[in-house]
């Protein structure tokens, strides 16, 4: 199996995505063109993300059309909506496929999934509630009495009344008439317990029992502090975003999970201190919020590609 690709490589592979979109929308200007070539070269990464879009774009002008007409008259509906998708990601912008292509195959073969920015919520087979976060991914097994399922991607919020096993990369979860949250990082987990007990196990290491109104992240070899957190404050689950003094590099990153295209900003913003709540279906009206009552400006250079930086002084 290959391995999962991280996030600086998938933010790195959106970023040549997005070039590619803009020069290919023939509105490029001059300082556009420079200003892609310091990309290219700021790292061997850079330049290799690059390579691949461009050799993309090359794929998609070849495409046949009659060889993709007659992928989507093959009877298999799952197969046929799959390539219907792909085939209009590629149609409206190669950046769409190179994206794809740099998302884990587990991903788009889960059982339940979501797109970024979406969020969804709906009941299992045992009558327990599940919800998925923006970019998430799961697969179910309730057969034979089971009733487990795999976090793949992302995170998940789940409430119920049964027995159930939570598998994610770094070990195990056990539930038993709990109401709880998972969320999966690049190394370890996050789990928080909002009701009953769920028990971690790590794929190596003592397991231990989360109560209502704790939380703790959970590696493979070990599970870490356990620490308690208000379980009456809204979250993802009630789709905002409440933050109190935290840096603006950190809010940044949280809103970013829920916003499609490319959002960058000066390294001098991360640490100004930013107290609020966010609607998380509208990053937009967040952004906005923040340059209202923070000394920073927006840049837009198209609709999913933003940038911040600091407010420039009057002369």
């Amino acid at each position: 199996m290959s391995a999962q690709p991280s996030a600086q490589a998938r933010q790195v592979a959106r970023e040549a995505a997005h070039w590619l979109t803009l020069l290919e929308s023939g509105g490029a200007r001059e300082a556009d063109h420079a200003e892609l070539q310091r990309w290219r070269a700021r790292s061997g990464d850079h330049e290799q993300a690059w390579q691949k879009a461009q050799a993309l774009r090359q794929r998609f002008a070849q495409l046949p059309g009659a060889l993709a007409l007659a992928s989507l008259d093959r009877p298999d509906l799952g197969r046929r909506t799959t390539l219907k998708r792909m085939l209009a990601l590629g149609a409206l912008a190669p950046a769409g496929w190179l994206a794809w292509r740099q998302m884990p195959i587990a991903n788009w073969s889960a059982d339940l999934r979501t797109a970024t920015g979406e969020r969804r919520s709906l009941e299992l087979p045992d009558g327990t509630r599940l919800q998925l976060n923006t970019a998430s991914a799961v697969n179910l097994d309730f057969t034979d009495g089971r009733h487990q399922l795999a976090l793949v991607d992302g995170e998940i919020a789940l409430d119920g009344a049964s027995e159930l096993q939570v598998q994610t990369r770094d070990g195990r979860l056990q539930a038993s008439g709990a109401r709880f949250c998972v969320r999966q990082f690049d190394h370890g987990c996050l789990v928080s317990v909002a009701r009953g007990t769920v028990r971690l196990e790590p794929v190596q290491g003592m397991p231990v029992t989360l109560q209502a109104g704790q939380r703790a992240g959970l590696g493979a070899s070990a599970v870490g502090r356990v620490e308690a957190f208000d379980t009456r404050q809204p979250d993802w689950q009630q789709g905002v975003l409440i933050v109190e003094n935290r840096g603006l590099g950190a809010v940044l990153r949280e809103l970013d999970r829920y916003r499609p295209g490319v959002l960058r900003w000066d390294p001098a913003l991360e640490t100004l201190a930013v107290t609020g709540t966010f609607r998380l279906e509208d990053t937009d009206k967040a952004l906005a919020l923040l340059a209202a009552s923070l000394p920073i400006e927006l840049h837009y250079r198209t609709r999913y590609w933003v940038s911040l930086v600091p407010r420039q002084s009057p002369a």
